[in-house]
């Protein structure tokens, strides 16, 4: 597939609620590009920007790429975690080579930890409401 950057890996991230739609552009210059924003401007903390890069330093290319991100649902961390799945799913599509170590680090199984529901006759998904014995 191609657009004004030429052609790109696609990869989709997933993490709570956030959905993160991944484009990997080859030869780029090492930016990452979050819902036309600068990562570092969009998610605010270096942990976040770590957690986000990790894919590519397992690999060892952290400036070969030119990556654009549209993300939605969740918070930020569970942004940053949807686009550092993304991110590796779309490393593994540039190159298969790279699928044993990415997922040796973990970066390819799809965190399933969600919130829980609320159930009814409590305050929140496990918080009873306080005994009373009089």
């Amino acid at each position: 597939m191609a657009n004004k950057l030429g052609p790109y890996y696609y990869g989709t991230g997933r993490r709570k609620t956030a959905v993160a739609r991944v484009r990997l552009h080859p030869n780029g210059d090492g930016r990452i590009i979050v819902n036309g924003r600068e990562a570092q401007q969009y998610l605010g903390r270096e942990t976040l920007m770590m957690h986000v890069r990790s894919p590519l330093q397992v690999v060892e290319l952290p400036g070969q790429f030119t990556i654009k991100v549209k993300v939605v649902g969740g918070g930020v961390s569970g942004q940053a975690g949807a686009i550092r799945h993304g991110i590796a799913r779309a490393l593994v599509k540039a190159d298969e080579t790279f699928k044993p170590a990415l997922r040796r680090a973990g970066f390819l199984t799809r965190d399933p930890r969600m919130k829980e529901r609320k159930k009814y006759g409590l305050k929140r998904a496990r918080k009873a409401p306080q005994y009373t014995k009089r």
